[in-house]
């Protein structure tokens, strides 16, 4: 994509094109700096987390978990399914689909 930002046949100010291709390089840097962090987290991933044993320091790190939550969860043990959590309005619906492929309930 930055190739391409001054390589059309339109004619640009050479302002217009260093504009064009700042822009395209703020994005790839946040994209990569993304993929970076996506990398990162899958690669230190253990499996998915049991909510009927897993320590408040496992919970949290659940995207979106907040120690309160954390809490709630050990509190409500235990579970048969994981999407207890929403029926015991532990999470919402929302926050569950965030966690729902990364938790399990067995016991």
């Amino acid at each position: 994509m930055l190739a391409l930002a001054g390589c059309t046949t339109e004619s640009r100010s050479p302002d217009a094109i260093r504009e064009q291709t700042a822009n395209a390089t703020a994005a790839a840097k946040r994209d990569a700096k993304a993929v970076a962090q996506g990398v990162f987290e899958g690669l230190s991933r253990k499996g998915p987390v049991n909510i009927n044993k897993a320590t408040k320091e496992e919970l949290l790190t659940l995207p979106g978990v907040s120690e309160t939550t954390a809490d709630a969860i050990i509190a409500g043990r235990p579970y048969s399914r994981s999407s207890e959590l929403v029926r015991k309005h532990i999470v919402s619906k929302a926050e569950y689909d965030r966690i729902a492929d990364r938790v399990v309930s067995t016991r």
